[in-house]
C-alpha cells in the first residue's frame, strides 16, 4: 500500500519528543504545560508525559528513568515510552543521555552527536513486532542523519567556548546497571567505540519501527574506567557534571525545537515500515493488529 511522500510536511504543528536521561528529569521553559498519564498496549510509560510548547512547536517530554530515577536501564518500559510518544503525534525524538567517554579527546562536559551503535544489552523487549507479525526494519544508519545535523547545529549555537562538540561517533550500549570492568572498557576502545551508555540503542530501534526520526545528544559526565585518572572521579564531580549538562541540554532542545518546527525535516525513518512488513495483514492475529495499528495502518489499512 502506498504512503504519502512527506508524512510530516502537512502537520499543523511540529511535535517533538524529548527523552530525558540521568540528571534531566524535567523540561524548563515550556508554556501551556499539561501532564498526561497514558496506558499503552505495552503497559505504562516511565512517568507522566509532559506536553507543552516552545514557540510554535509542541514538545512532549518524558523522563526515561522516571522523575525520581526509579527504573534501572534494563527496567525502562521502552516500548510503552515510544508508543506513547507516537500516539501523541511525535515524529522527531531528541534523546538526552549521560555517557562515559572512551576517548581521551572526549572530555567531561563535552557533547557528542553519535552516528552509530554497538549493542551489548540482552533480555530487553526491543521490537513492537512478534506474536504473529514480522517486520525487518533497515537499521544500518540508526540515527536520523538529517535530525542529527540539525541537533549538532543547535549545540554549536549555544555551547560555551570552553566545551567541545563532537559530530559523529559510536555509542556502545551496555546492559548495566554496573559499569564496565577495565578489560571490557579496553575492549570497547579497541572496537572503535567513543562513548558508553545503557539506554539509547533500545530506544532507537523502537523509534525506527514507530517511524520516528531519532537522534541523541550524548553528554559526557566522566571517563570510563580505562582512563588512568578514573579513580579520582567522585560522585560529587559526576553529579556536578550532570547538572551542568542538564542546563546545556535545555538550551539545546529549545534551539533544536525551533529549527525542527521551521524546517519539518523529512526522514527516511518516517517511511521505515514501507518495505519492512513481512506478514500479510489478513494473517496477523486481531490483538496484534490492534497493538500495531498506530504504526501499520498506512500499510495494512485501518482496523475494521
Amino acid at each position: 500500500m502506498s504512503t504519502a511522500t512527506s508524512p510530516v510536511a502537512d502537520l499543523p504543528t511540529a511535535v517533538i519528543g524529548v527523552l530525558g536521561g540521568s540528571g534531566l528529569y524535567a523540561m524548563d521553559g515550556l508554556s501551556e504545560v499539561e501532564e498526561l498519564v497514558l496506558e499503552t498496549p505495552f503497559g505504562r510509560p516511565s512517568d507522566a508525559l509532559v506536553r507543552g510548547r516552545i514557540g510554535a512547536a509542541t514538545v512532549i517530554f518524558l523522563a526515561r528513568h522516571g522523575r525520581h530515577h526509579s527504573y534501572l536501564p534494563s527496567e525502562v518500559p521502552y516500548r510503552a515510552n515510544i508508543w506513547a510518544m507516537r500516539s501523541l503525534g511525535v515524529r522527531w525524538i531528541l534523546s538526552c543521555s549521560a555517557v562515559g567517554s572512551l576517548r581521551q579527546e572526549l572530555k567531561p562536559l563535552d557533547l557528542v552527536i553519535p552516528d552509530q551503535f554497538i549493542d551489548r544489552t540482552h533480555g530487553r523487549p526491543a521490537s513492537f513486532f512478534g506474536q504473529g507479525a514480522v517486520a525487518h526494519i533497515a537499521f544500518g544508519d540508526p540515527f536520523c542523519p538529517v535530525l542529527s545535523t540539525l541537533l549538532s547545529d543547535a549545540v554549536a549555537a549555544v555551547l560555551p567556548a570552553d566545551r567541545q562538540l563532537h559530530r559523529g561517533g559510536t555509542y556502545l550500549c551496555m546492559q548495566g546497571p554496573a559499569f564496565s570492568t577495565r578489560a571490557e572498557s579496553e575492549l570497547y576502545r579497541s572496537w572503535g567505540c567513543d562513548v558508553i551508555g545503557m539506554t539509547n540503542h533500545t530506544e532507537a530501534r523502537l523509534a525506527r519501527e514507530a517511524e520516528i526520526a531519532y537522534s541523541t545528544l550524548a553528554m559526557v559526565t566522566d571517563y570510563d574506567c580505562w582512563h588512568p585518572e578514573h579513580d579520582a572521579v567522585t560522585v560529587e564531580m559526576v553529579i556536578g557534571n550532570l547538572r551542568a549538562n542538564a542546563e546545556t541540554a535545555q538550551q539545546v532542545v529549545r534551539q533544536a525545537a525551533a529549527a525542527i518546527d521551521q524546517q519539518r525535516p523529512a526522514s527516511s525513518a518516517h517511511h521505515a515500515l514501507c518495505n519492512s512488513l513481512m506478514t500479510p495483514a489478513d494473517q496477523v492475529p486481531a490483538e496484534t493488529r490492534r497493538q500495531l495499528d498506530l504504526f501499520t495502518s498506512p500499510y495494512w489499512g485501518p482496523l475494521s
